[in-house]
């Protein structure tokens, strides 16, 4: 491992900041809530790289809901008197009634995003957007040692300086190996769906459209690609028998109680494997009763109109991929016979999830984000390790030391409440929160200190 030490330049007159979080999603605007709410003096800045603030635009399917209890909002579960509640939106835009007489168990995922945009709207006082932040970098103090901070770097070259950093820039998507080394823009993950079936029907054109997956957001995709009615042909592709139900039960979906997260974070990995195998189906490789039963209709209307517009290839897996002008084309192998046929697409939609903190497939050691930091984070079980607040531990570093904190990417230590769900998202912020202000008690001294840092920092970087 080779370190390289530079002394860091900040920009004239650039200060320390105690926070800075990065993205802007809904886990860091819970977690400005709760800074608000819970913390004082604390001198935070959040950086975003979208343009301003958004939320899931790629997949805002207007009949979409959200799947979890509209009251597992951004701040409820911690404070149900907050100004910030779904419900206080709704009151505030004047649609609380009509919201309540729809009738609805799950609000429409369009409505839920327009809530996510009015309260970061609140905290814009707080954001830099149009920052693509590339590197995270460590400021250890030469004498002792001591990671004193972080030093943030965007990809315009920007640079901003802060005694901690809150990790929140969504989970990385699950690319399967077959589609990782061909590099084509007709290829998307589900997050760019909208963006990519827009300019493939773009001048009138009619595509073939591929779904690759078998979650809610791969039969919520087959159902808006084929109700568009521009498509010539969407295909559904599970390795499954069939497309699964979500397991439901009240007593699977505890879950997303904080109770659960105490009990998985401190069982041992076989109890935490056997959990996640035992669960998998109240979030992965399912969807709720309602997009099953009307994609079913669906196939079947078709079958009695004799059309081939939409169709589910089950118990088959794509065995190669290759692109062209004339399209992407797939080699589908059935699992049942090992017999293979090749289809083209004009876009294929890879609704294959995302990569969790781990070992082994669909698993990454760390954030790449964090490749800086890497040399001091302790990875002794191969992979980064957290605490119960969420905060990174380190290797060789005191109690004391300059905490960094993933925020919504700790499903492997916390439990299915870090999976991307709202469920957990208000206490997760108070946690970390609340980590956060016992470890930068504020002071004139220590802001003074920290203001001139740059007299004593080296930052150390992987080359």
């Amino acid at each position: 491992m080779n370190r390289t030490a530079t002394t860091p330049r900040a920009a004239a007159g650039a200060p320390m900041l105690d926070v800075i979080g990065i993205g802007f999603g809904p886990a860091n605007i819970a977690l400005a809530i709760a800074f608000e709410e819970l913390t004082e003096n604390l001198n935070v800045l959040f950086l975003e790289k979208r343009s301003g603030p958004r939320w899931q635009e790629g997949m805002l399917l207007e009949e979409s809901d959200i799947q979890n209890h509209p009251l597992r909002d951004l701040v409820t579960p911690r404070n149900p008197r907050s100004r910030y509640s779904f419900t206080n939106f709704l009151f505030e835009n004047d649609r609380l009634f009509e919201h309540l007489n729809l009738g609805l168990q799950f609000p429409l995922r369009i409505e839920y995003e327009q809530y996510v945009r009015w309260v970061a709207g609140l905290f814009a006082h707080q954001v830099q957007y149009d920052v693509n932040v590339s590197a995270i970098e460590p400021l250890v103090d030469t004498g002792t040692g001591l990671l004193q901070g972080y030093r943030v770097r965007d990809a315009a070259g920007r640079e901003w300086w802060a005694r901690s950093v809150v990790v929140a820039p969504g989970r990385t998507p699950n690319v399967p190996a077959q589609f990782v080394n061909v590099d084509n823009d007709r290829i998307v993950h589900l997050n760019d769906y909208l963006f990519a079936l827009n300019r493939a029907c773009d001048g009138g054109r009619q595509p073939r459209v591929a779904v690759v997956g078998g979650s809610q957001s791969a039969v919520e995709i087959l159902l808006h690609a084929h109700g568009r009615g521009d498509c010539q042909k969407v295909v559904g592709i599970t390795r499954n028998f069939g497309f699964r139900q979500k397991d439901t039960s009240p007593f699977s979906d505890e879950v997303y109680f904080p109770q659960f997260v105490q009990t998985f974070f401190h069982a041992d990995q076989k109890t935490k494997d056997r959990l996640r195998a035992e669960l998998e189906g109240t979030n992965y490789s399912s969807a709720d009763k309602d997009v099953l039963d009307t994609l079913y209709v669906k196939l079947y209307a078709n079958r009695i109109l004799q059309r081939e517009s939409l169709a589910v290839r089950n118990n088959t897996e794509v065995s190669h991929v290759s692109a062209d002008p004339s399209g992407v084309h797939l080699t589908l192998r059935d699992t049942t016979n090992d017999r293979r046929v090749t289809e083209s697409f004009d876009l294929v939609v890879l609704a294959t999830g995302f990569l969790d903190i781990g070992n082994g497939p669909k698993r990454e050691a760390y954030p790449q984000l964090l490749t800086a930091v890497a040399p001091l984070l302790e990875l002794s079980r191969g992979h980064l390790d957290v605490s119960l607040d969420y905060r990174v531990r380190f290797a060789d570093q005191p109690e004391r030391a300059a905490p960094m904190y993933l925020n919504g990417l700790c499903e492997s230590s916390h439990g299915m409440g870090d999976s991307g769900s709202f469920s957990l998202l208000a206490l997760r912020s108070a946690a970390i929160a609340q980590s956060l202000a016992e470890r930068l008690t504020p002071s004139t001294a220590s802001r003074d200190q920290a203001q001139h840092a740059d007299r004593d920092l080296v930052s150390e970087a992987v080359r």
